[in-house]
């Protein structure tokens, strides 16, 4: 079986530039609602520091990623928080999630 983790990265597709400080929160949903698991800034690569889940507490379940990118771009344009919800299952190998993104438009896919 494949260990699983979950990263991800920001991308500015305006400025053609990783995104540096962006808020990323990561949230698992449970019966009882949302729990918040981590959060972190992207750095000046547009990547977190560390993963969001490493391999050894990797746990399969339906997380929520929180892209806080209104800050990023001061408040200009159309996006505030951008939510992207995945579902991990274990002994898929390495999950990433990155983000795409302007002021006014957003997109992801699940990268390597």
């Amino acid at each position: 079986m494949k260990p699983s983790a979950l990263t991800t990265h920001v991308l500015d597709t305006a400025a053609g530039a990783p995104a540096a400080g962006v808020r990323v929160e990561l949230f698992r949903h449970e019966a009882a609602g949302a729990v918040k698991v981590t959060e972190a800034l992207t750095n000046a690569d547009g990547r977190t520091d560390a993963p969001l889940l490493a391999a050894w507490e990797f746990e399969a379940g339906t997380y929520e990623l929180r892209f806080h990118v209104g800050a990023h771009f001061g408040g200009a344009g159309f996006l505030d928080v951008v939510p992207i919800l995945v579902r991990l299952e274990a002994g898929q190998g390495h999950y990433h999630v990155p983000l795409l993104c302007s002021p006014w438009s957003y997109a992801t896919y699940r990268g390597s």
